[in-house]
């Protein structure tokens, strides 16, 4: 597989904690445009994964290659910068700014990537639109219902075009109603060619917005396939 049609490489992962292996030779390759759900019980290195493709932990040994970029290689500071350029996050307790309305929320992404705040602001606006909640741009994040954070948050990870969307357990906070919302919206993003990878303990999100799925067990892939999404 060229890197040119694979977003996410990574080869011979093995991550320790102290006697703790939470990784034991992890290969897996995603490519562009693909959605792949991460299943497994808790303890079996979902969390470990994601942190080793978002550039928030580094492996004991092993690479990953993310976008054509070793992370490995890259140091504390062209790690910050790539994650906010080509890396997008999705997080089950949404991780928004408590006293910033959902606008600011969403326009800091590309703030901190050095985008004026006026562009910024307009992009926010219209990522804010298309997710259906522009009419509540001026509302703080108290204020909005559990389904209207995570689109808040949706919209702040889609804000500098990443190459790749990270989804961690995305529904696991929202009542059933939201839960099937964000599900539509994380569809809706792949069918027009957005990466996804989304680690879930919810086998109706994975078969729903996945077309592939790799279960974990003990730090390593216990098994891969295919899904008919439904």
């Amino acid at each position: 597989m060229t890197i040119d049609t694979c977003v996410v490489r990574l080869d011979g992962v093995r991550k320790e904690y102290g006697e703790t292996i939470a990784l034991d030779g992890v290969s897996l390759e995603i490519r562009t445009g693909e959605a792949v759900a991460v299943m497994g019980p808790s303890g079996c290195g979902k969390s470990t994964l994601l942190n080793m493709i978002a550039g928030l932990d580094r492996p004991t040994s092993g690479s990953v290659h993310v976008h054509g970029e070793e992370l490995g290689r890259l140091n504390e500071t062209r790690l910050a910068l790539f994650r906010r350029h080509r890396i997008g996050m999705i997080f089950q307790f949404f991780n928004l700014l408590d006293d910033l309305p959902a606008l600011d929320n969403v326009a800091l992404a590309a703030q901190l990537t050095g985008t004026a705040a006026g562009p910024a602001r307009r992009r926010a606006l219209e990522l804010l639109d298309e997710l259906g909640i522009a009419d509540r741009r001026n509302v703080y994040p108290a204020a909005l219902s559990g389904g209207e954070r995570q689109r808040v948050a949706v919209a702040r990870a889609l804000m500098n075009r990443p190459a790749l969307l990270l989804a961690d357990e995305p529904t696991g906070a929202l009542d059933s109603r939201a839960g099937e919302q964000v599900m539509d919206l994380l569809l809706d993003l792949n069918q027009i060619g957005q990466t996804l990878l989304i680690v879930t303990h919810d086998e109706r999100l994975a078969t729903r917005c996945a077309s592939r799925l790799v279960e974990l067990a003990d730090g390593r892939i216990a098994n891969e396939r295919t899904l008919d999404r439904v």
